[in-house]
């Protein structure tokens, strides 16, 4: 594996490069814990740096709970970081607070020099959904949790400022089916304002960690989600079997219109062995795909991040990749590479 700890199991992931440097920021539990379900609540975020994507060094930890009461005092969940225009580095992280039991989830921001020393910023926490004027908010006999968290931030495509997307749901329809790509918008990174959702999938219960990145021209939006999330009557006309894994949305433009990619998921099985894939570029310029073990064969929990995969791009701008070392057989494999 590219990157495993003997003591702590490691899940969702987010990364920065600077200098030929990566550095990845993950989400760690202790195994002591026992069971696995456990490691959501007692969490903290890690820190690795790697020059090849392949050989990792820990270093550090970024940040964990704040002390109570806080808004993120019981958990920092899965984030991005970013450079800021005046030469710092943001990280955007999901929280949840002890006095909500972990249901409502919000967005804040820690600052850093150098990606290695952490500080939250004041004004935490800068996401979070007032009402359910365009985001459903907690109601326990829909949906199990207040669903936003998992930020992913880009520069306006026009320079005029910044979008976040996030993992949320709509406020009306079918619970399956709710999910949507969250949208807020702002020009200090700081003041955030909510927009109308991204994208409204109408056949997932959630799109989780999304991350929206451009590649020679087009723009792509990763996501995951569960087998059990999928609408079944879209499982059975578009998937050849439901699955959980990560896929993607195409689109000309960052803002939209996206489009949903018919079919089976970009890496997705019904066990679920990889999960949370982001796509990473190399010193070369290639993309890689990397991702948490999530399943093994007999359906344990693994708590390991997969070694780096080829991304392919076809000639129509979809993508391919090859997980079959991990079990995971290949979707939709192009004819040539």
């Amino acid at each position: 594996m590219a990157f495993r700890l003997d003591d702590r199991w490691v899940w969702d992931f987010w990364f920065a490069q600077e200098g030929g440097c990566t550095h990845l920021f993950f989400l760690q539990a202790p195994k002591s814990l026992g069971d696995p379900n456990k490691r959501h609540w007692h969490v903290s975020i890690g820190h690795a740096v790697s020059n090849d994507l392949m050989n990792w060094v820990e270093v550090e930890e970024a940040l964990r709970p704040a002390a109570s009461p806080a808004w993120d005092d019981y958990t920092t969940w899965t984030g991005a970081v970013m450079r800021a225009p005046q030469g710092h580095w943001l990280m955007f992280y999901t929280g949840t607070s002890r006095a909500d039991e972990g249901l409502i989830q919000r967005i804040g921001l820690a600052t850093s020099p150098d990606l290695y020393r952490w500080e939250r910023a004041a004004g935490n926490p800068i996401v979070q959904l007032p009402d359910s004027t365009l985001y459903e908010t907690l109601d326990k006999s829909v949906w199990y949790e207040q669903a936003c968290r998992d930020p992913w931030v880009f520069p306006g495509p026009d320079g005029d400022g910044w979008h976040m997307v996030f993992t949320a749901r709509e406020p009306n329809g079918p619970s399956i089916g709710r999910g949507v790509i969250g949208h807020a918008t702002s020009n200090d990174l700081h003041q955030w304002t909510l927009q109308p959702p991204l994208f409204r999938s109408r056949v997932f219960g959630h799109l989780e960690v999304p991350q929206i990145f451009q590649w020679q021209g087009r723009w792509y939006c990763l996501f995951c989600t569960a087998a059990n999330l999928i609408d079944g009557d879209y499982a059975s006309a578009a998937m050849s079997q439901p699955m959980t894994g990560t896929h993607y949305l195409m689109a000309d433009h960052p803002l939209g219109e996206w489009h949903l990619i018919p079919g089976d998921f970009l890496v997705g099985d019904p066990l679920g062995k990889l999960y949370a894939g982001r796509v990473l570029p190399a010193q070369d310029g290639s993309l890689y795909f990397m991702a948490f073990l999530k399943h093994e064969e007999q359906g344990a929990f693994v708590g390991e991040l997969s070694d780096p995969l080829p991304v392919v791009v076809r000639e129509d701008g979809t993508l391919y990749v090859d997980a079959s070392r991990y079990g995971v057989l290949p979707h939709n494999v192009p004819i040539s590479a």
